[in-house]
């Protein structure tokens, strides 16, 4: 929610105070930049409270849940009435920044005369640019988590951060930095909302509770990167499950779906646990030194 309300205000604004943006890479460069250190700025509040201050990790969330919900929806509104229209609404030019576009342009010409191509394009090209962007974070994040040291450490401090301690980690840096810069990449997933999905107009609640099943997709992939983009996909073909396969019930039975599948995710996992696939033994526990 903080990275929806930041991502499009920052572009907002820049443009009442500039004119409407032609460059592409400015309206890029600051609804990502926009979104990100707000959602950063989410997680360090989360990170103080809970690894300086130690408070209860599942309390704090929660609070902190509503309180970007609540601080998302004011700003949203309040913007939304300083301006005349009563809508706060970025530029035709600034929108095209997040339209579709033909990854393969050339695909798109041989599909013209070939429905083999046509449906390749299709699938695979032809998405906004941030779909690709997170795939490739995915498997960056991947390969950090289990090639590199840093990476390495990370894990060792998810999963005994006394060990990890007397070893020499900086516990609380590492943790830190991971809960920071998850937050951002959060801001960025919560832009790709109001900027694409509600096409740079702010919609009261736009998000709608798409951050639980974002945390439920963590658990279903068993806390890998790489099964998230499965996962991603099965998620989102739920999501959109309505507009292929029609049955002529209400639409509200179609939007539930996810969330069904987000609660037999967690009864399944709960029920199949495994110690390949078990969540960090430290998650959620806050770490004492003094206990160590």
């Amino acid at each position: 929610f903080m990275g929806a309300i930041s991502g499009l205000s920052g572009v907002y604004f820049v443009e009442m105070a500039a004119g409407s943006l032609q460059s592409v890479a400015l309206v890029l460069l600051l609804a990502i930049l926009c979104s990100f250190l707000f959602g950063a700025f989410g997680a360090l509040i989360y990170g103080f409270l809970t690894i300086t201050l130690r408070a209860n990790q599942n309390v704090t969330g929660l609070t902190l849940t509503i309180f970007g919900v609540g601080i998302a929806n004011f700003l949203g509104t309040l913007f939304s009435s300083a301006n005349a229209s009563n809508y706060m609404v970025i530029s035709t030019a600034a929108k095209q920044a997040f339209a579709n576009t033909p990854l393969l342009p050339f695909l798109v010409r041989w599909g013209e005369s070939s429905p083999f191509w046509y449906y390749i394009n299709k699938l695979f090209f032809s998405y906004n640019f941030l779909v690709y962007f997170g795939i490739i974070l995915a498997l960056i994040m991947a390969w950090f988590l289990n090639r590199t040291r840093v990476g390495l450490n990370l894990r060792a401090v998810g999963e005994s951060p006394a060990t990890a301690d007397a070893a020499g980690i900086p516990v609380n840096l590492y943790k830190y930095l991971a809960t920071v810069i998850g937050g951002g990449i959060c801001g960025v997933g919560g832009m790709y909302i109001s900027m694409v999905t509600a096409q740079g107009l702010w919609i009261y609640n736009c998000v709608g509770g798409k951050g639980w099943i974002a945390v439920a997709l963590v658990i279903f992939a068993t806390w890998s990167p790489a099964r998230a983009i499965l996962g991603g996909i099965i998620f989102g073909g739920l999501t959109i499950l309505r507009m292929y396969i029609p049955m002529g019930i209400p639409i509200e039975i179609y939007d539930l779906t996810p969330y069904v599948a987000t609660i037999l995710v967690l009864i399944f996992t709960s029920i199949r646990q495994s110690r390949e696939h078990a969540m960090p033994k430290h998650c959620g526990f806050n770490y004492f030194r003094e206990e160590r």
